[in-house]
C-alpha cells in the first residue's frame, strides 16, 4: 500500500500540441486582433455592462444553492481513513500491480503530490527506503449505519495493521476491518458510535450521461472533506484490470475531480444519494485528468450488506473468457446483430464447462434478460450465489440454444504470461512473425497443456496484428476459428483468408483467451 491509496491509474499515451504550435496559436490571436479595423474607440466594459442584480444571476445562485445544501447533508458522512500497514503482497516487485497501479514504492506514489504539500507525507528520499516495512496511507469512506459501519475501497485497508477514522467535526475512532471484497475493491470497516450521520442509498441503475454528480473525499490525503463537482460521463465502463480479467466492470465514469486520496469516497447524485464509491483515475500524470471511476451502488451495495451481516462476499463463477460481440467479429458467427458476450475461453471441469458451453458460443439471455455484452454477463454472474441455477439462451454456429448451469463460487487465482523469445520470419499482411510452441517456450510463458498453438515472436508497429494489440508472447489458437498447431498451419489458414477481408485469431495472452480482429485491407498478401 502506498500513500496513495487509488487502486489502479493507467498509464496512457499523452497527447499535446507542441510548445511552438500553441505559441503560434496564441501569436496568431493576437496579430488578428492587432489586424482588426478599429472605427471608434472601444467602451469601457464595465461601464457598459448591465449591473448583475439577483434575477441577472438567479440561474447561478439556484445551482450554488443546490449544491451547497447537498454538500452540507453529505459532507458528514464522510471520514477519512488513515492506515498504518506492513507491504501488501501486490506491492512487491512481482509483476502484480492489479490492486495499485500507480507505483511500487511511496516515491512513485508521490509524484502526483504537489512538491510543496510533500513534506506533509514524511521523509522522503533514502531515509524513507529504510523505513518501508511499514507503510502509511490516506483514504476516505462514508458511514452507512448510525451505528458506525463505514464502506471504503479494499486497497485503502488492504494490509492494514491500524485503522484511524477522523470525521468531519474532527472526531477520531479507531476502526476494526469487517470484511474485504477484493474482487469489487470493496471494504467494510467499523467504528464504536452512536447516532452517526449517514446518507441513503441511490439506484446506480437509474443513472444517465448528463447528470449532476458530487464526490467527496481527501485528495493527496491532506485536503480532508473536499467535494468537487461534475457530470455522468459514461455508465458501464468495462473492467480495465489487465492483471485480473475476472474483475466486474460497470464502472461509473465521471469528470468530477477524483485524485489519490479520494479512494472509497462517495459518488452521489442530486438528491444526495450514494450512487457509487471512487475507486480510481485513468491519467497520463498520476493526477485527476478528466476520467474519474466510481463502483456504482447496484455492485457496492449488495457487498456492503453481505460484509455487514456475514464478514465475506460470495460471487458466483462461470468459468468463461468472454468478449464483447462487436460489428468487426459478429459475421464470423452468423449473429444478427452486434450485442451479446462471446466465449473465447472455457475452463476445464468449470460450471460452464460441466454444461456443456463451448469456445464460439454467444451468449444472448440470462434468466430471459438479454445479454447486452461481457460486461454485463460479468457484473450479473458475480452477484448470483453460488449453488444457483441460471438459464442462458446462447446462438450457436447461429443456432439457438437454452443452457441451464450451475453456478459455481468464485476462487481467486492468478495467472501471467510474458515472453522473450525472438525469430527472423517476414512480415506480411498481417505485421506479425510466430513461432512454434515448444516445451521450453510453453514453461517460459507458464502456459498450461491444453493451450496449443503457435507463440507471436515479433511484432510490425502500425501493422493489423499491432492495431489488434497483439504482443510477443501471445498464442494464437485460431485463424478463422480453424485451430493450428504449428506455424505451417498458421500459415495455410492466413494464406487462405480472403483477400482484403478481416481476420479472425483466437489468441491466449496472460491467462487468458480473447479473440482479435485484424484488419488487413490494402496491406500485402505475402507470409504473415
Amino acid at each position: 500500500m502506498t500513500i496513495s491509496t487509488n487502486s489502479l491509474i493507467a498509464r496512457v499515451k499523452q497527447f499535446a500540441f507542441p510548445a511552438t504550435g500553441a505559441l503560434a496559436l496564441v501569436a496568431g490571436g493576437l496579430l488578428f486582433f492587432d489586424h482588426t479595423p478599429v472605427h471608434a474607440a472601444a467602451a469601457d466594459p464595465l461601464k457598459s455592462a448591465a449591473p448583475l442584480d439577483d434575477q441577472s444571476v438567479s440561474a447561478l445562485t439556484a445551482l450554488d444553492n443546490a449544491v451547497e445544501a447537498v454538500a452540507a447533508r453529505v459532507t458528514p458522512a464522510v471520514v477519512s481513513v488513515s492506515v498504518t500497514a506492513e507491504p501488501s503482497a501486490h506491492s512487491n516487485d512481482d509483476g502484480d500491480n492489479s490492486d495499485d497501479d500507480q507505483g511500487q514504492d511511496q516515491d512513485q506514489g508521490m509524484q502526483g503530490i504537489p512538491p510543496a504539500f510533500r513534506f506533509f507525507f514524511g521523509p522522503q528520499g533514502h531515509g524513507q527506503q529504510q523505513q518501508r516495512q511499514i507503510q502509511h496511507g490516506i483514504g476516505s469512506g462514508v458511514i452507512l449505519t448510525p451505528d458506525g459501519y463505514i464502506l471504503t475501497n479494499n486497497h485503502v485497508v488492504d494490509s492494514a495493521t491500524k485503522i484511524n477514522v477522523t470525521m468531519d467535526d474532527h472526531r477520531v475512532f479507531r476502526a476494526k476491518l469487517v470484511g474485504t471484497d477484493p474482487l469489487n475493491d470493496l471494504a467494510v470497516i467499523k467504528i464504536d458510535g452512536k447516532d452517526l450521520p449517514t446518507i441513503a442509498w441511490g439506484d446506480s441503475t437509474k443513472l444517465h450521461p448528463g447528470q449532476t454528480v458530487l464526490a467527496f473525499g481527501s485528495p493527496f490525503g491532506y485536503f480532508q472533506f473536499s467535494v468537487t463537482r461534475g457530470i455522468v460521463s459514461a455508465l458501464n465502463r468495462p473492467n480495465p484490470y489487465d492483471a485480473d480479467r475476472r474483475k466486474p466492470g460497470a464502472f461509473i465514469q465521471t469528470d468530477a475531480a477524483i485524485n489519490p486520496g479520494n479512494s472509497g469516497g462517495p459518488l452521489v447524485n442530486a438528491h444526495g444519494e450514494l450512487i457509487g464509491i471512487n475507486t480510481f483515475i485513468i491519467s497520463g500524470s498520476g493526477s485527476f485528468a478528466g476520467a474519474g471511476f466510481a463502483i456504482p451502488s447496484q455492485i457496492a451495495r449488495a457487498a456492503a450488506e453481505s460484509l455487514i451481516k456475514t464478514g465475506k462476499v460470495e460471487h458466483g463463477y462461470l468459468g468463461i473468457t468472454m468478449n464483447d460481440v462487436t460489428p468487426e467479429n459478429s459475421s464470423f458467427f452468423n449473429l444478427p446483430d452486434a450485442t451479446g458476450a462471446l466465449v473465447s475461453q472455457v475452463a476445464p471441469d468449470s460450471p460452464a464447462a460441466k454444461a456443456g458451453l463451448k469456445q464460439g458460443d454467444v451468449l444472448r439471455e440470462l434468466n430471459g434478460q438479454k445479454i447486452v455484452n461481457g460486461s454485463f454477463l460479468q457484473v450479473a454472474v458475480s452477484q448470483i450465489a453460488p449453488g444457483n441455477t441460471i438459464s442462458l439462451g446462447i446462438l450457436r454456429d447461429g443456432k439457438p440454444e437454452t443452457i441451464k448451469v450451475t453456478v459455481g463460487e468464485f476462487q481467486k487465482t492468478s495467472d501471467s504470461a510474458t515472453g522473450e523469445k525472438s525469430g527472423d520470419a517476414k512480415k506480411g499482411k498481417l505485421g506479425l512473425t510466430v513461432m512454434n510452441f515448444t516445451p521450453e517456450i510453453r514453461s517460459q510463458l507458464r502456459a498450461p497443456d491444453s493451450v496449443k498453438g503457435v507463440v507471436v515472436d515479433s511484432v510490425r508497429p502500425g501493422s493489423p496484428a499491432d492495431d489488434a494489440g497483439l504482443t510477443q508472447g501471445d498464442v494464437i489458437l485460431e485463424v478463422n476459428r480453424k485451430p493450428v498447431d504449428g506455424v505451417n498451419a498458421f500459415a495455410d489458414q492466413v494464406h487462405a483468408a480472403p483477400a482484403g477481408k478481416d481476420v479472425l485469431l483466437l489468441v491466449w495472452s496472460r491467462g487468458g483467451t480473447t479473440y482479435r480482429v485484424l484488419h488487413t485491407a490494402g496491406e500485402k498478401d505475402s507470409n504473415f
